[in-house]
């Protein structure tokens, strides 16, 4: 009949042993290679573009409905990404057990807010810009963020595969993510400033700007997360 055996330590949970995740993951690598090999053309634009001034005296350049759709489809990638970033956060500062019944469950809240971060900030961007600019600085600034969030995905991919399969020391990783952040975060400063404030240099007016619609919903982005992740942790 054999004797009772004694249960064993269950093996701890791991990114790296996920097939899922791994899967999701170079899944999102080769949807990203094709959106971007859509849009080369309006990538390849913008990065010409992006540090020169607009002249006031020439033509809006046009894009076509292809180019259109995979921007949006690029910020959903982004989107993806920066759950599953904020994911790896989670596991390791907040807790790696939680009360869904799969953890993918807890990456696809984390994309849905992430998600409708990205769109309220198009919207209020839209919003506000159409109240005090004409719509063709509008169109370059729209068109501008596109690009910026497009860019501020694709720097944040390599911060994704650091820290669980290339044991990068997750201080490293964070390091390497809040340079990103702040590249990124100056350069939108910049394309700000020469499409709406170049002419009209005030330098309180774009400070503020720049706080009520980029430092203010990133820091409401981070504890809404922050919240959501602690309300679903189990607490032993």
């Amino acid at each position: 009949a054999g004797r009772a055996g004694v249960a064993g330590e269950p093996v701890p949970y791991s990114v790296r042993t996920d097939d899922t995740l791994t899967t999701l993951l170079l899944a999102l690598t080769i949807l990203t290679f094709i959106a971007y090999s859509n849009i080369r053309g309006f990538f390849t634009r913008q990065v010409k573009n992006f540090f020169r001034p607009p002249l006031d005296g020439t033509t809006t350049v046009r894009y076509t409905l292809t180019e259109v759709r995979f921007q949006g489809f690029i910020v959903f990638l982004t989107s993806v990404l920066f759950a599953t970033l904020y994911y790896f956060y989670a596991l390791h500062y907040i807790g790696d057990t939680y009360i869904l019944d799969s953890q993918y469950y807890l990456i696809a809240i984390f994309c849905a807010i992430f998600l409708l971060y990205l769109v309220l900030k198009v919207w209020l961007y839209s919003f506000v810009n159409w109240v005090f600019f004409d719509g063709k600085r509008n169109g370059q600034w729209i068109r501008s963020l596109s690009f910026l969030i497009s860019l501020e995905g694709l720097l944040a991919y390599p911060a994704i595969l650091m820290g669980p399969y290339l044991n990068v020391p997750i201080q490293n990783v964070e390091i390497y993510f809040a340079i990103d952040l702040i590249l990124v975060k100056l350069m939108t400063f910049y394309k700000c400033y020469v499409i709406f404030f170049r002419q009209n240099v005030v330098g309180l007016q774009i400070i503020l700007y720049l706080c009520a619609l980029e430092i203010v919903p990133l820091l409401a982005l981070w504890e809404v997360l922050y919240i959501t992740a602690n309300s679903l942790k189990i607490n032993f």
